[in-house]
């Protein structure tokens, strides 16, 4: 790569992080270095880009019209590079935020062919179950579970699996299953981020729709936490079969109240708003699509 189109990449990144630090470690440049070469690109510019604070660096109306000047140009390299390999190769690194149990057990599992297709790709997970700032993160592709928050954000859906409750053989040997969601009241309840609501859950069986609130004795913050308090017999959870899909194959967990439904969630891959899609972000997107469903 020439010093130029390294320097404008490594430009844009700085721009979207506010950070010399955080984008000089996605292309393995120390702090001292990104500075350097951005200070560089603007002596050969002849405009001062980038603010420098100690708090944090902003763009300069200057370095606004930059940046959206040369995002086209980067993403056309990109692209170009993509198309003349004539195998569609991809190579670079690209970020995925996702949670920690769906990227786990249903993405990571997966991702043995589509790498095999591209060598000089890397992929780097930022794993969390709360929602990421795909600018401050650098995340090229989040996988987000729920409803859109941002109307205007850029996003594809993936899939929409069904939520159900959940727990063990040997929990529901010891304390029973319940016959009706109104019998949740006397079991153990495991609280996750995966649950539609920490106060009520609604369920659904023939046009009746019943609202129970319940009260976790365990709550944890991420979802495989959630899954396996599950596995040791602590309670009932609810998820979505993308969280315990090979649990439940295997009968480490059973369904709870089978005949009634809890909706679904929706998945989408959410890309970072004001600015090109990678190619290589796109395309695993398609392939999740194709694989998840």
């Amino acid at each position: 790569m020439s010093d130029r189109l390294a320097a404008l990449r490594l430009f844009a990144r700085v721009a979207r992080t506010g950070s010399f630090s955080a984008a000089g470690r996605e292309m393995g440049l120390s702090q001292p270095s990104a500075s350097r070469i951005l200070a560089n690109l603007e002596d050969e510019v002849g405009v001062v880009l980038l603010a420098r604070s100690t708090r944090a660096v902003t763009l300069t109306d200057a370095g606004k019209l930059y940046l959206e000047r040369i995002d086209p140009i980067l993403l056309a390299i990109d692209d170009a590079d993509h198309a003349v390999r004539g195998n569609g190769e991809l190579s670079g690194q690209l970020r995925v935020g996702a949670s920690i149990s769906f990227a786990a057990r249903e993405v990571i599992p997966r991702l043995g062919h589509f790498l095999e297709s591209h060598p000089r790709l890397r992929i780097a997970f930022v794993f969390s179950d709360h929602l990421q700032d795909l600018i401050s993160d650098s995340i090229d592709v989040a996988l987000r579970f729920g409803t859109l928050e941002d109307s205007s954000a850029v996003a594809r859906l993936i899939g929409t699996p069904r939520r159900f409750l959940a727990a063990s053989p040997a929990y529901l040997n010891r304390f029973g299953a319940p016959k009706s969601p109104a019998d949740l009241a006397s079991h153990s309840i495991i609280m996750g981020p995966s649950g539609f609501s920490r106060e009520a859950w609604v369920f659904q069986r023939d046009g009746q729709t019943m609202t129970v609130r319940v009260e976790g004795r365990i709550t944890v913050s991420v979802n495989e936490a959630a899954t396996a308090a599950a596995l040791a017999h602590l309670g009932i959870i609810s998820t979505g079969l993308w969280g315990c899909r090979a649990d439940i194959e295997s009968g480490r967990l059973v369904e709870v109240l089978p005949d009634w439904e809890m909706g679904s969630k929706a998945v989408h891959a959410i890309y970072p708003p004001g600015q090109p899609i990678k190619p290589s972000a796109r395309a695993l997107i398609d392939f999740l699509v194709e694989e998840l469903n």
